[in-house]
């Protein structure tokens, strides 16, 4: 497969030194992968620098944090808000897009028309202050850490920014359809991105998961120049989705979710990071593996691959104590144990079908996704989530808590010094990262 480069082993670990830094570029929000790097962060002694969003008050003006907003948020913390992304962002009319937007009902979407202009305003506006406020934070950073920092320190930057879906009422009935729509409410998520709110979407999700991490690098230069010069190394990771290998009828294949609409960002991404590497950066994106956390709920299905992980764990760490653990825990939360290896036959079953229509083919990432096999998906996946006693108990939990682990360990060692601009971390990735035991 053209550019896939799979990282396969535990990365050797860093002897980070004590000063040494991770900055958090993006705010760090309920459990999610990045809470997993910056555990690791914190067993390895690293200062954590955490940054903010920030929010928007009574007149949606972008702002700071208030004093009891950011009270219980450890320092160091740099309160300028980073939010990304133009649908806020009043064009030469003073008219934000989500304003052109407010007025569209469900059933007459398809004919809404954006201003190509207005949306360029709005873009550039929004960029224009991502970039002020990015070189703002750099600056704090700087009067922060950078004076305080001698050779041999190592500062890793971790970019957290992602998404951008626009806050306005008609995008996510649209997006629930395309996602979670079947029979009569199924939209098919080609149409849909083909539309002019598709087209807005577009744009976001660029500015928000892709133009952050240029701007990021693009402003640290000076900042990066500096600490180079007084032998202090930089790096940046930022986190990618790209489709992740797993056990299927006993080998790693590759397999990918779909719909999956930021997927052009994601490759977006991507590209910066290979631009900034081929210059010298030490820059990586890590396309890690499929979870289910509060902000990936809307993709249902996207958990399917998550279960064969435990078949991974099994090849690669079969009497590893965390092993044993995930299964008995996993065990624990179905009504029969049984229907553990019933799962991976569904799972199986599904993946080799979403290869067959094209889904699950690297080459055509990202892809839309088909009636049919959406409605396989969203079935499987309510008739997996009926296997448990209590449906608010899952396994993707326990599942999930490894992969936000073993990523975290992974983007802090081996992105110290990347080894590619771009790495795919799979299952077997995620199953050999695991804490030091006995294995």
């Amino acid at each position: 497969m053209k550019d896939f480069f799979p990282i396969r082993q535990k990365p050797a670990q860093v002897p980070f030194k004590k000063g040494d830094v991770l900055v958090l570029f993006g705010e760090l929000f309920n459990r999610g992968y990045a809470n997993g790097l910056v555990e690791e962060a914190e067993q390895n002694g690293l200062i954590i620098v955490r940054a903010t969003v920030g929010r928007r008050d009574e007149n949606q003006q972008l702002r700071p944090l208030t004093a009891e907003e950011s009270k219980h948020i450890p320092q160091p913390f740099i309160n300028i808000p980073l939010e990304a992304g133009f649908d806020m962002e009043s064009d030469s009319q003073g008219m934000t897009p989500n304003d052109y937007l407010k007025n569209v009902k469900l059933s007459d979407w398809q004919n809404t028309q954006l201003n190509e202009k207005s949306l360029n305003e709005s873009l550039e506006k929004g960029r224009d202050r991502f970039r002020k406020s990015t070189h703002q934070f750099l600056q704090k950073l700087d009067e922060l850490i950078g004076s305080k920092l001698t050779a041999g320190h190592h500062i890793h930057f971790a970019h957290l920014m992602a998404g951008g879906v626009p806050r306005t009422k008609i995008v996510l009935p649209l997006m629930n359809r395309v996602f979670k729509g079947s029979g009569d409410r199924f939209l098919s998520s080609t149409e849909f991105w083909n539309s002019q709110i598709g087209l807005f979407l577009k744009m976001n999700f660029h500015e928000v998961t892709a133009e952050t991490f240029n701007i990021l690098i693009s402003e640290s230069t000076s900042f990066r120049q500096k600490m180079n010069a007084k032998n202090i190394s930089v790096s940046y990771v930022a986190y990618g989705y790209h489709g992740t290998e797993i056990m299927v009828d006993g080998q790693y294949r590759w397999q990918s979710y779909a719909p999956y609409l930021q997927g052009w960002a994601k490759m977006d991404l991507e590209n910066f990071s290979r631009k900034w590497a081929a210059q010298g950066v030490k820059s990586c994106v890590y396309n890690c593996p499929e979870i289910l956390t509060n902000s990936s709920s809307i993709f249902q299905g996207v958990e399917l691959p998550l279960y064969n992980l435990i078949r991974s764990l099994k090849k690669e760490k079969p009497h590893h104590p965390i092993t044993q653990k995930v299964i008995a825990d996993c065990e624990a939360v179905l009504k029969d144990k049984n229907l553990l290896n019933k799962i991976f036959d569904h799972v199986d079953h599904f993946i080799k079908y979403s290869e067959e229509v094209g889904t699950s083919r690297y080459e055509n990432w990202p892809q839309h996704s088909h009636k049919e096999q959406l409605e396989k998906a969203l079935k499987l996946s309510d008739e997996v989530i009926s296997y448990h006693t209590d449906e608010k108990n899952l396994m993707t939990a326990v599942l999930s808590e490894i992969i936000f682990k073993s990523c975290g360990y992974i983007m802090l060692h081996d992105g110290y010094n990347p080894k590619a601009p771009v790495i795919w971390i799979g299952h077997d990735a995620i199953s050999n990262a695991l804490p030091e035991g006995n294995t």
